[in-house]
């Protein structure tokens, strides 16, 4: 019988607000962020918040390289008749 011992490691990350608006629209799917450290691909958001009516936050952390960063997204409101 072996004894297991647990250890709590803590990884710290720094966060920039970068933005998702690009110069040239991308097709669906390859809009997703890359990370500017390791230039790993992100899949999905940790976190989302609504700033305002029309733009919402996006926390992402990159699970290669522990790099955090947040990006915004504005966007139009559909109004249905």
């Amino acid at each position: 019988m072996s004894d297991e011992t647990t250890k709590e490691v803590t990884m710290s990350a720094s966060a920039e607000v970068r933005t998702t608006k690009t110069s040239h629209p991308a097709p669906r799917g390859s809009d997703l962020p890359t990370c500017p450290v390791c230039a790993d691909s992100m899949i999905a958001a940790e976190a989302s918040a609504f700033l305002t009516d029309d733009v919402v936050s996006y926390l992402w952390t990159c699970d290669t390289c522990g790099y955090g960063f947040v990006t915004k997204h504005a966007f139009r409101r559909t109004v249905c008749n």
